[in-house]
């Protein structure tokens, strides 16, 4: 799914008014009848709704859904400010919509106008739409003030009012509203999928009000939301006559006195990904674990009893007895350990995924990233990131770092958290739309490091490997919460859970 910017879902708008074609209006009613369909199956008519209304055509679909709901026999009160002569017609069209249905609306002129019952009630946020572009003031900053008072559930349409749609960098966030819910017509924004903005989206429901696909088909774009069924197009089926060595033969170097864990939930996941071989290099300390842990795995002892160290094979031997190489997972950043590390950059020219401890090695020896092979694959961390390519502000910065740090060295960068980015060569980012917080547990980034490695093992390109490797993860992750709870749940139960994920997908 295309991410469009707040001036292309303007266009969107309009292109579709000309082409489809239908009046403005009556698109203005059709996405207004999507948000009252959702909003009535969730609280039916059992709670009043408090709709509060701008001027523009956010405020015109407040009181669009206000009239919706009110035929469905729910009871609403709807307040309005701001609307004088320079309100949008499409607001005044819904406005006279109201009167003519005898619906009574409140016109404010101070927040305190807008009073609130003690029983349980929803708020609809319709105040301002995607395009703002200045932090509000006067009676909508008091206004926004007063609803984020109140514990009620409020349910921002299309974008939480004061929030700007694509870059909040220099947003002071002093007046926005804190959804518990957002509707977004037929896209996510782009501000969405950022750490310091999730306060405010809560959880986000993209509801499709049917815009011309033609403009959507040809609309350009960098911004790229993963599908479950973008995820699917991107498997590829297992030949009857397949064998083992069709699918790969990974490396796994992990792991290191204390942290085998990491190497054992790594590899676990590497062959749940449907890698044919695998092979670890683990140091001495850690044979009977992984003996025990990973049974199907081959096992190379390191010649350290607790760290990686050494030459991991000669080159010649590197590079034709594996497909791809995973290195990170639990290996710390021991001198010997980077030693080794530079050996296998310098001698190994296939798949590389770089997690973890070896992200912090790269980020200490900054020039190593010119050697590394096009399309390596880094899968860090926020923090490791920052570590990586410099301190950031907000999420929207640091992703034009990861944008140009993977445009400028060829590689693919997955940017871990609750809406994973991969930034790619040619400067596109898709944003992940699985997983949950109960994945936000140790472990789970080495879970996701061993399943990217297994893909690149069996030949996925890496741009496909990133994109279902992050999908299917958080999908393992969401039918685990499912089972565990987000709370309950563990990194093994991914691992545990990727085989369903992969049903899910592959059927």
């Amino acid at each position: 799914m295309k991410i469009l910017s707040t001036a292309q879902a303007r266009e969107a708008d309009e292109f579709t008014i000309a082409h489809e074609p239908v009046s403005s209006i009556d698109l203005m009613e059709r996405a207004a009848e999507t948000c009252s369909q959702w909003l009535y199956k969730k609280y039916e008519n059992a709670f009043p709704y408090f709709i509060i209304c701008g001027n523009g055509n956010n405020g015109g679909d407040g009181l669009a859904i206000a009239r919706q709901l009110k035929e469905k026999g729910c009871e609403v009160e709807i307040f309005i400010f701001s609307a004088a002569e320079n309100a949008k017609e499409d607001f005044k069209t819904n406005l006279q919509r109201l009167e003519e249905n005898k619906i009574p609306h409140h016109a404010i002129s101070d927040a305190n106008e807008i009073v609130f019952p003690n029983e349980r009630f929803v708020i609809i946020d319709a105040i301002f739409g995607s395009g703002l572009s200045r932090e509000p003031d006067g009676l909508a900053a008091d206004v926004i003030a007063k609803i984020n008072s109140i514990s009620a559930e409020t349910i921002a349409i299309d974008i939480p009012s004061g929030l700007y749609g694509d870059d909040n960098s220099k947003n002071s966030y002093k007046h926005i509203v804190r959804a518990d819910y957002t509707l977004s017509f037929q896209h996510p924004k782009l501000a969405f999928l950022f750490a310091e903005n999730s306060a405010y989206v809560g959880k986000l429901i993209v509801l499709d009000i049917q815009l011309h696909a033609d403009y959507l088909f040809h609309a350009q774009t960098s911004y790229h939301y993963i599908t479950h069924d973008f995820a699917k197009s991107l498997f590829v089926p297992r030949s009857r006559f397949s064998h083992k060595g069709t699918f790969g033969h990974a490396l796994l170097v992990a792991g290191s006195e204390g942290k085998m864990g990491a190497a054992v939930l790594c590899a676990q996941a590497c062959l749940r990904s449907g890698v044919g071989l695998l092979s670890m290099n683990i140091p001495a300390c850690g044979n009977n674990i992984v003996q025990v842990a990973v049974p199907e795995a081959m096992l190379q002892v390191n010649e350290s009893e607790k760290i990686i160290s050494g030459r991991i094979k000669s080159g010649p031997k590197l590079n034709t007895e594996y497909s791809a190489i995973g290195i990170g997972p639990g290996i710390g950043t021991e001198k010997e350990t980077i030693q080794a590390m530079k050996l296998l950059l310098n001698e190994y020219a296939g798949p590389l995924v770089l997690d973890a401890d070896a992200i912090n090695i790269l980020a200490d020896n900054k020039t190593w990233l010119a050697f590394l092979p096009k399309g390596t694959i880094l899968t860090p961390h926020p923090g490791e990131f920052d570590r990586l390519a410099g301190r950031h502000t907000s999420g929207y910065v640091r992703m034009q770092s990861q944008k140009e740090l993977a445009i400028k060295h060829g590689i693919y960068i997955v940017l871990k958290g609750a809406h994973t980015s991969i930034a790619c060569p040619d400067g596109n980012v898709f944003f992940n739309s699985s997983g949950n917080p109960g994945m936000a547990t140790g472990g789970s980034g080495d879970v996701l490091t061993g399943i990217i490695t297994g893909l690149r093992a069996q030949g996925y390109h890496p741009q496909a490997a990133c994109i279902l490797s992050v999908y299917i993860h958080g999908l393992a992750g969401d039918i685990a919460a499912s089972v565990q709870t987000e709370n309950g749940m563990i990194a093994g139960d991914i691992v545990e859970q990727l085989g369903g994920a992969w049903r899910m997908v592959g059927q």
